[in-house]
């Protein structure tokens, strides 16, 4: 006789007239019961690898790359020689229509008691330049957008990767159950960077990982968010639907993918009363909106400045990981997909796109501070890439692989540090030169993820996020 196997919960459905698997649902729908993450077994750790000095990231991503001399890496020597050929060998960029030495547009200043040198591109930044941890020795080994793009996010250049939202929720789960572990928001008509919304795939990992898009000032922030029939209809419709994919699920011997869009339809459930909930900012005080430049003339501020309220709101209610989309300001080369690119009138491009992100990232990194939720939460702020020290045609920037900076705030880092350095041209790494798998396995120590274990078995062998490399930044730590 051949027997197949039977599940634990198939064995509970079927035993004692289905009591055990009732019994099961009841724990399970208990936070206490269902581990630390509140979801079924296998879906996230039930404990992480050691304490964890924050619970929550936020993904302030800068498209189409930030010039690190004009904004976090000042560099007299450009001042000095402006308008010089360059005395080093000039690397092979995206266009080859390299000029001479450009001396940055911006003026730096030390910033707070610790003196970090910001650009005057950033003034509200500069008074939270203490909470600031600065690495200004960031590589990539590629120099253009959509592989850039997907080795910031994913540590692969290329599709079909998970995204660190998607490694980081499927390692540590949500601390909700009525929205998403991974959100990614958009406002002001803002686009994905090159490469889509397969930026924020989960790749190979289950399907409830994926970043769920919300569009922050959309009457309807998700897509079919308003239910078109009666709440009491709709929950039997799911209950039909649910119990046939039960069935299903259990004659496929407890197939992962079942499992994932299971749990997806009930989450989309939960969300359409969270959603409207969360997207609803009357109750928020004027100092508040204020405080954010909600009320700006400038429209694209006043759009990504809701961004950035709604990530406050967000990591509030449990969200693990959020990411900022930024807005185009069609200055220089930068499309909607790429507004920080600027190959040409970079003072005007750049200082626009500053001007966009400023005040309201500033004023998140003050508001979670006020609210206690900084120190449990990581702030990331990265491009994919820097710019050259030389000009592109007369008065911008070429893509620069070699050395440009990020900065990351909150979640037990030391702000008010600044991690390698460039040489005197900002042009290449001196110094502790980092990488992005370096990036996210500082992050995921931070959450309490030791990155080498945080694994996933696809295509015969153990996948992670920082593939077969990465060091943890101890350096910027606490």
């Amino acid at each position: 006789m051949n027997f197949s196997p039977i599940s634990r919960r198939r064995m509970l459905a079927r035993c004692s007239t289905g009591f055990g698997s009732v019994a099961l649902a009841g724990l399970m729908s208990d936070m206490g019961y269902a581990g630390p993450t509140g979801l079924p077994e296998g879906a996230a750790l039930k404990q992480t690898h050691h304490p964890a000095k924050a619970k929550h990231v936020i993904f302030c991503f800068m498209s189409g790359g930030v010039s690190q001399v004009d904004s976090f890496d000042p560099k007299p020597r450009l001042e000095k020689d402006n308008g010089k050929p360059m005395p080093v060998k000039v690397e092979r960029t995206q266009f080859n229509n390299n000029g001479n030495i450009m001396a940055s547009p911006f003026k730096f200043a030390p910033a707070g008691k610790s003196g970090l040198p910001i650009s005057s591109m950033f003034p509200f930044l500069a008074k939270q330049g203490d909470e600031l941890a600065v690495i200004r020795s960031m590589t990539t080994p590629v120099n253009e957008h959509a592989q850039g793009n997907f080795l910031m996010h994913s540590g692969v250049p290329f599709m079909g990767f998970p995204s660190a939202g998607a490694w980081t929720t499927y390692g540590l789960g949500s601390e909700t159950q009525d929205l998403p572990g991974y959100v990614v928001l958009q406002s002001g008509g803002a686009v994905p960077p090159h490469g889509g919304v397969a930026l924020f795939s989960n790749g190979f990992l289950p399907a409830q990982h994926q970043g769920s898009v919300l569009k922050a000032d959309a009457a309807d922030a998700v897509r079919n968010i308003k239910p078109a029939d009666p709440a009491m209809i709709q929950r039997q419709r799911l209950d039909f639907i649910r119990a046939n994919d039960q069935r299903f699920l259990e004659s496929t011997a407890e197939d992962g993918k079942i499992e994932a869009a299971i749990r997806n339809y009930e989450t989309a459930y939960r969300m359409q009363a969270a959603v409207p909930d969360l997207c609803d900012i009357s109750g928020e005080s004027k100092a508040t909106r204020s405080l954010y430049g909600l009320d700006s003339p400038n429209a694209k501020k006043a759009a990504y400045a809701r961004q950035c309220l709604l990530a406050r709101r967000l990591v509030e209610r449990g969200v693990r990981f959020i990411e900022l989309s930024c807005l185009t300001e069609g200055i220089g080369a930068g499309g909607a997909a790429n507004p920080w690119d600027q190959h040409g009138d970079l003072a005007k491009g750049h200082g626009a796109m500053a001007e966009q992100i400023d005040q309201p990232i500033a004023a998140l990194v003050q508001d979670l501070r006020m609210r206690g939720l900084l120190d449990e939460t990581i702030i990331v702020w990265a491009g994919e890439f820097g710019r050259t020290p030389f000009s592109q045609g007369n008065n911008g920037r070429d893509h620069n692989p070699f050395g440009f900076s990020v900065w990351l705030a909150g979640g037990g880092v030391k702000g008010g540090t600044i991690l390698g350095a460039t040489d005197e041209f900002g042009y290449h790494v001196v110094e502790d030169k980092c990488g992005v798998y370096d990036l996210w396995a500082t992050v995921l120590h931070q959450l309490g993820v030791d990155h080498e274990r945080l694994t996933y078995r696809y295509s015969g062998r153990d996948v992670r996020l920082t593939d077969v490399h990465g060091s943890v930044l101890e350096k910027i730590l606490m």
